[in-house]
C-alpha cells in the first residue's frame, strides 16, 4: 500500500471525528463529558498517526526533519496532550479545534518529504533531544493557543448573556486556569529547547548561539511567554489581554521553526 494512502486513512479518521464532535458538540450541543467510544475512537488516528511519524522520523536511515514533519509531529502531540488533559477536566468543544488541524497535518510529510539533514550532527543524540523538546515546546503553545480561543469565545457568550454555544464547556475562571499551567509548562519546554540549543551549537560551531532568525523568533517568543507569566503573577493579567500576547507568543514560536523551514524547502530548496 503506498505511504500517502496510509497517511490519507488517518487523516480521513481525523476528519469523521472532528466532523461528529462538531455536529455533536456545537452543531447541536449535549453535554455529558467523552463517551468511552470516543475515547478509543480518538486513540485509533493517533496510534497510526504516532507509527507513521517513527516510521517515516527515527527509523528512517536518514533524517528528515523540515516543517511537514514538525507540523505533522505537532499536532500528533497536541491530540495526545488533548486526550489526558480530557482525562482530568472537561474540555468539550475542543475536539474539533484539534483533530481538524491534526487532519491537514497528518499528509504533510508524505507531501512534502523534506531534504535530509547533512553531516553527523544529524543523528547525534543531542540533537534529536533538542528537536524532541521543540516539538513538545510547540504543541503546548498550540493548546495554550486552543485554550485562549475557547475562553474568548466563552468570555464572549457570557458578556452576550447567551446559553454557552458549547455544552459542558469548564467555567471561564477554569479555562483560565488551565491557559496560563498550559503557558508554564510550555515556557519550562521552551526553555529546556533554548538551552539545549546553546549547548548543542557550543558543541558543534564552537559558540554558544547563532543569531540567524530561527533563534531571534525563538528568543522572542521565549520572552513573549515569559512576559506573560509575569504579568498573570505581578498584575493579574487575564481576559483578552492574556488571548493576545498568547497569540503573539504563538506566532513568534511558527516563525522560529515552521516559517523558516517552510521557507528554505519549499521556496530555496535548501536544507
Amino acid at each position: 500500500m503506498p505511504e500517502i494512502v496510509i497517511h490519507l486513512i488517518a487523516s480521513a479518521a481525523y476528519v469523521g471525528l472532528a466532523w461528529h464532535f462538531w455536529n455533536t458538540r456545537w452543531r447541536r450541543p449535549a453535554s455529558g463529558g467523552l463517551q468511552a467510544w470516543e475515547r478509543a475512537a480518538i486513540l485509533a488516528p493517533l496510534a497510526l498517526h504516532g507509527w507513521l511519524l517513527y516510521d517515516g522520523i527515527f527509523a528512517a536511515a536518514e533524517l528528515r526533519f523540515g516543517f511537514a514533519q514538525a507540523l505533522s509531529v505537532m499536532m500528533w502531540l497536541c491530540v495526545a496532550i488533548y486526550w489526558v488533559e480530557n482525562l482530568f477536566y472537561s474540555l468539550e468543544g475542543m475536539e474539533p479545534l484539534v483533530l481538524a488541524p491534526a487532519a491537514l497535518a497528518t499528509p504533510l510529510p508524505a507531501l512534502f518529504p523534506g531534504l535530509a539533514s547533512s553531516g553527523a550532527h544529524a543523528q547525534a543524540g543531542e540533537f534529536r533531544l533538542h528537536l524532541a523538546l521543540a516539538m513538545v515546546a510547540y504543541s503546548l503553545a498550540v493548546i495554550a493557543l486552543l485554550h485562549a480561543t475557547l475562553m474568548a469565545l466563552a468570555e464572549r457568550q457570557l458578556q452576550m448573556k447567551s446559553a454557552p454555544a458549547v455544552a459542558g464547556l469548564p467555567p471561564l475562571l477554569t479555562l483560565e486556569r488551565l491557559l496560563f499551567r498550559v503557558i508554564g509548562a510550555a515556557f519550562i519546554f521552551l526553555t529546556l529547547t533554548l538551552a539545549t540549543g546553546i549547548a548543542f551549537s557550543e558543541t558543534l560551531f564552537g559558540r554558544a548561539m547563532r543569531f540567524d532568525h530561527k533563534t531571534v523568533f525563538a528568543v522572542l517568543s521565549w520572552l513573549t511567554f515569559g512576559a506573560l507569566l509575569a504579568g498573570r503573577w505581578r498584575y493579574g493579567w487575564r481576559g483578552r489581554t492574556a488571548v493576545r500576547w498568547t497569540l503573539g507568543g504563538f506566532v513568534l514560536l511558527v516563525l522560529a521553526y515552521v516559517g523558516s523551514r517552510f521557507v528554505l524547502e519549499v521556496l530555496l530548496q535548501r536544507a
